[in-house]
Order: structure tokens, then sequence, then C-alpha cells
């Protein structure tokens, strides 16, 4: 099989796990990939995938034509990348993910840097809280608040940190609020655990739990009570104040861009955009030596 149409939609129904799913990604109904998958299936005379409910899972056939469809895809990542690398006016769209707060309030009042320096690149935000996968091409780039464990196609490195500190409400007292936490999805974060004993040391749990850090600076600013912050983020919102000034706790950040993508000219470009954004958060990122090793 060698249409890369037909590998392409392979390739979604399995990284995705479900037609509908797998329609979001290629941007169609879900009806759609399914006709789609059953005229491949009787093409071949096989059948790829069986299913459990909504959930698609690749059989012994469906497993050889799927990474047979990667390494066509990793093919034509190459070709696009030698095309591009040849090519000055980088064009075409990068998915860059990050948690929301990062994304609506770093990223989003920088982009007219990048648009301007780039007016035919599309970037493509993805604010999520839970970890997209590079590998299954749910993003191109990812920044991340912990180091990266067990990468094999992914290249990283190490850009910078992010400081937390208490912060309450302008005009509230701070020894009356309650604290606002994470919730149990969540509880695992450096700042839930922290929150947790905080709320536990004033004697109840937090008034108010949400699942990102964007909800907390909401709620905050709200007078809900108080929190854990981002200070390259709470120290430029006017409504807000630092209960102490020490910092309580520091998150690395990551970088992270597939190893098939990093040659691309469009993806060098938003790598380099994200260096300049932290570069400029003078006393909040802290920038750390490259090697050889790590993504250039």
């Amino acid at each position: 099989m060698q249409d890369w149409d037909d590998l392409r939609h392979i390739l979604a129904i399995a990284r995705a796990g479900t037609l509908s799913a797998a329609g979001r990604h290629l941007r169609t109904h879900e009806t759609t990939i399914g006709r789609r998958l059953a005229a491949i299936e009787a093409r071949l005379g096989v059948r790829l995938f069986e299913r459990t409910g909504k959930t698609m899972h690749l059989t012994s056939a469906g497993d050889v034509a799927a990474a047979h469809a990667e390494r066509v895809e990793r093919e034509m990542l190459l070709l696009r990348g030698a095309i591009a690398g040849a090519d000055a006016d980088i064009a075409g769209t990068v998915r860059l993910t990050a948690v929301p707060i990062i994304v609506n309030r770093v990223l989003v009042p920088a982009l007219t840097a990048l648009q301007s320096a780039h007016p035919r690149l599309r970037l493509e935000l993805i604010a999520e809280p839970q970890d997209l996968s590079l590998s299954k091409r749910e993003a191109d780039i990812a920044l991340r608040l912990a180091r990266p464990r067990g990468l094999s196609t992914t290249k990283a490195r190490r850009i910078g940190r992010i400081d937390y500190a208490a912060y309450a409400a302008r005009g509230r007292k701070a020894d009356r609020l309650p604290w606002i936490g994470y919730d149990e999805a969540m509880a695992g974060l450096p700042q839930a655990r922290w929150l947790a004993h905080a709320a536990q040391r004033q004697g109840h749990p937090p008034s108010l739990a949400v699942n990102d850090a964007e909800g907390l600076l909401q709620a905050v600013r709200a007078g809900v009570g108080k929190s854990l912050l981002p200070c390259l983020v709470a120290d430029r919102e006017p409504g807000l104040r630092r209960i102490e000034t020490a910092t309580i706790l520091s998150r690395e950040l990551w970088l992270l861009v597939h190893a098939d993508l990093r040659p691309l000219a469009r993806v060098a470009a938003v790598i380099d955009w994200l260096d300049q954004v932290f570069r400029g958060d003078a006393g909040v990122y802290e920038a750390s030596p490259r090697s050889s090793s790590t993504v250039r």
C-alpha cells in the first residue's frame, strides 16, 4: 500500500484510538473516516482494526500497516525538511503545546514578533494541562514543566526555570483567605503538594480545586482565595500582590521537539522565537548551556 492518503488515515486512527478523534485530527467527520477505513480494508482483504465500543485496536495486519505508514511519514518529513532548507521563506504550520497559563499569558502576547518576521508561518497553539504526545504527532513542539523521561524520538533541552510564589488579590487580607488548590488529577504536581500541605497547616482543606494554573489565577484575582502562581505571570497582574516576597519553589522549563521535525525551517523559527520570548523575562528565565545532545 503506497497511497499516502490511505496511510495517513490509518495513522490517525491508530494514534487517536477512535474514529471521532481521528476525524478531528484530519478535520473531517468520523463517518467519513469510517467509510475510508472500510474501503481500505476491502481493497486489502484484511481487517486493520478491531472495534471495542468506540475504541479502535490495531490487528496484527494493522500493526504492519501502521509501521509502514510511520516510515513513509518520516521520509516525507525529511523530504519537506530538505525542501524547506533550500527555501529562505519560512512557511507552513507548526503545532505548539503548553499549559494554558503559559499559552495565554506568555506566548500569545509575544506573537506579534513571530508573525512580523514570518508572515507565511501558521502557529497552532494548543493550551492543554495534560501532556500531548509528540510521537503521535499531537504536537510538533512542547513546553513542559518537568524533566522529560523515556524519550526515544524526541529531542529536549532545558531552557530555564519558572519560579512560584504565593499571591492574593490586592485589598484582601491574606490570613483570612483560604488556599485554592488543584484537583486530584493534578495532585502529583510540586505546587499542588505544597498547597495541600499549606491548607492542612491552616486547618481546613482548600475551598476550591481546579485543574490548571489559569483557573487559579482567575480565582485569586476574584478574591476567592490565595494560591501559588508562576511569578512571570502573576507579577505582571496589577490586581495581585505577593503574600511574601520570596519564591516558594521553582520548576524547570523544558522544550521538546520531535527529532524528525527539528530540521524543518518553520520549526527552527518557532524554537528561536521561544528562546527570545523566555530570554526576555529577566529574573524569571534562566538560560542553560546547550550541549551537542540537546535541541538546537
